[in-house]
C-alpha cells in the first residue's frame, strides 16, 4: 500500500487513472493532485485528500502550473510520485495531412511526459522520488489504425530506455505498458464505435498491478500476461505477428466501410 505521500496524477477522471486514484485515496495520509481537462467538474467531491485540477497537459505551461499548484496544494514539501499517464488515440486509417492534428496528440502524449521527466528532476533537486509513466503495448508493437498514437508511445517507449542508460541515481522510473482497455478511452477521439484490439483488460486490473508495480520499483509493468507471451511467440515464429496484423487490419477495413456507409 502507498501511504503517506504526496502525489500528482493526470489523466484522472476517467480510464486507468480515475482506478489509480480510488487506490491511493485508500492509503494514510496520501494527498493527491488530481489532473485532468474535467478534474474539477468530475472530482471535486470525490475525497477531502484529493485536490482536483483542470488543466490540458499539452504544452510547457500547463506542466509548470502543475508543477506550481503542487508547490500550493502540499505546502511545498516535495512530490513524492508524480504520475503522467494523461493520453489520448485516434483510430482511423492514416492518409490524410493534418500537421496540427498529428502535432496535438503527440504534445499530449509525448512531449508533455518527456518534458514532465526533466521538471520532475528539477524539482527533486537530488531527493529521492518516483516517476511512473503511461506508456503502451502499442509503443512496442504497431497496429493497423493506430498509426499516429503508435508513433506517439514509440517515441516515448524509446525515450524511457535511453534516460534508464543514463541512469539518475535518484529517481525510481516505472513505465506501464497496458494493452485495449475496456474504458472510453478509445472513444475519445472517435464518434464512430470500432473494435477494440485484442486482447482487452479491464481498468482496474491494470491500475492494480501499475500501483503494486510502483511499490515494488519496478522499471515496467505489462499488466496482461497474454500480450508478453504474445510478443515471445511472434518473435520465435514471425507468422504469428502477420496473422495477427491482418486480423487487426480486418477490424480496419470494417470501420471504414461502416464511415463510407454513413457517408463520412
Amino acid at each position: 500500500m502507498i501511504d503517506n505521500k504526496n502525489i500528482v496524477l493526470t489523466g484522472a477522471s476517467s480510464g486507468i487513472g480515475f482506478e489509480v486514484l480510488k487506490l491511493l485515496v485508500q492509503g494514510r495520509g496520501n494527498r493527491i493532485l488530481a489532473v485532468s481537462r474535467t478534474a474539477e467538474e468530475k472530482l471535486s467531491d470525490f475525497d477531502v485528500n484529493v485536490i482536483p485540477m483542470s488543466i490540458d497537459v499539452s504544452s510547457a505551461e500547463a506542466v509548470d502550473r502543475i508543477f506550481e499548484r503542487a508547490a500550493e496544494v502540499f505546502d511545498g514539501k516535495k512530490i513524492d510520485i508524480f504520475y503522467a499517464n494523461a493520453g489520448y488515440p485516434y483510430y482511423e486509417q492514416y492518409n490524410y495531412t493534418d500537421w496540427d492534428r498529428v502535432k496535438r496528440m503527440f504534445e499530449t502524449n509525448t512531449f508533455s511526459p518527456i518534458y514532465t521527466y526533466s521538471k520532475y528532476l528539477e524539482h527533486l533537486a537530488g531527493r529521492e522520488g518516483i516517476l511512473a509513466i503511461t506508456v503502451s503495448a502499442i509503443g512496442q508493437m504497431a497496429m493497423p489504425g493506430y498509426a499516429i498514437y503508435s508513433s506517439t508511445k514509440f517515441a516515448l517507449h524509446g525515450f524511457q530506455q535511453a534516460v534508464r542508460i543514463e541512469k539518475p541515481k535518484n529517481l525510481q522510473l516505472t513505465c506501464l505498458y497496458p494493452v485495449a482497455t475496456d474504458t472510453n478511452f478509445f472513444k475519445v477521439a472517435n464518434e464512430v464505435e470500432f473494435e477494440k484490439p485484442f486482447p482487452v483488460q479491464t481498468p482496474d486490473v491494470v491500475a492494480r498491478k501499475m500501483v503494486k508495480g510502483i511499490e515494488k520499483g519496478k522499471k515496467t509493468v505489462s499488466p496482461c500476461a497474454l500480450f508478453a507471451l504474445s510478443k515471445v511467440l511472434m518473435g520465435i515464429c514471425p507468422p504469428v505477428r502477420t496473422v495477427y496484423w491482418k486480423l487487426e487490419n480486418n477490424k480496419l477495413e470494417r470501420f471504414k466501410k461502416k464511415l463510407e456507409g454513413m457517408g463520412r
